[in-house]
């Protein structure tokens, strides 16, 4: 449950597949499992809550604001939520403005600059937002993302233009370079590519076709790429991690897949076009 380090610290609300089936643990520890399943109803399938309420799901702070309570039980009083956010520096704000404008910064610096949860938006406040969970962005989600809950919003946005809406047609473009910037990151071309050093040009992804065992450093690199909405070297995230593609220590063996090109540095500022890495699939 969240303490002293505040909302940022909220575990993942699905308790799915860390029940402890075949590990050791502590009677304490299952018993805080089976407590953390008790959540799993306010868990999101495809990993995608969009801030704004869109296809008839909740705007994001109402979710939140239901998991905290059933997760503080009887012990959820109304003084709770405003000590939450004092504890995430937030004090006096509301949880729609913490969520915004102080969550993505914060979960960046709890997690050591590795976020798991990325806020992707259009770079205004009133527009489109959506905190995603990278482990289940796939493809398949990403294309969710783009032609679903954002294609939702465009219409909302193109029919409240054209009823003279005010703001609309400022929102309305945002999310328009917000879907051409993330259809980029889908198609993947250089320099909005994933490029691994330590696989082989052939097994290079294509297009946006992250391993999440490549980790956050380099599947994260499209979208701080992918040109800024708002942030400086932020691209398309509310916020900008401390993440670079420098040179890493040490030097590789010369069996290593790129060990020619760099002469045994371990170069991670590197871009392949979508037709070298066809070429080479095609090749295998």
């Amino acid at each position: 449950m969240p303490g002293k380090q505040g909302l940022s610290s909220l575990p993942s609300p699905s308790g799915r597949g860390a029940g402890g089936e075949g590990i050791e643990l502590s009677d304490e520890s299952r018993a805080l499992v089976a407590q953390a399943r008790k959540l799993d109803p306010f868990g999101d399938d495809d990993g995608i809550v969009c801030l704004p309420a869109i296809r008839g799901e909740p705007a994001a702070h109402e979710r939140l604001l239901r998991l905290l309570m059933a997760a503080y039980g009887d012990d959820w009083t109304a003084g709770t939520l405003g000590r939450l956010l004092a504890a995430s520096g937030a004090a006096g704000k509301t949880l729609d403005l913490w969520l915004r404008d102080f969550f993505f910064e914060q979960h960046c610096k709890l997690f050591h600059n590795r976020p798991f949860i990325w806020h992707i938006w259009d770079g205004q406040k009133d527009g489109f937002g959506a905190l995603v969970n990278y482990h289940k962005l796939d493809r398949a989600n990403l294309e969710r993302l783009i032609y679903t809950y954002l294609g939702d919003w465009l219409r909302a946005q193109e029919r409240a233009a054209a009823d003279g809406v005010q703001g609309a047609d400022e929102r309305l473009a945002a999310a328009r370079n917000l879907k051409a910037k993330l259809e980029a990151i889908l198609e993947g071309e250089a320099p909005l590519d994933i490029f691994v050093r330590w696989k082989p040009l052939a097994q290079q992804p294509i297009g946006w076709e992250p391993d999440p065992n490549d980790g956050v450093r380099l599947n994260i690199r499209p979208f701080l790429l992918a040109g800024d909405v708002a942030k400086r070297g932020a691209g398309v995230l509310r916020a900008k991690p401390n993440i670079h593609w420098k040179k890493d220590r040490g030097k590789d063996v010369e069996s290593a897949p790129w060990y020619p090109l760099f002469n045994g540095d371990r170069i991670n500022d590197h871009h392949l076009s979508l037709a070298e890495k066809r070429a080479a699939r095609g090749a295998v």
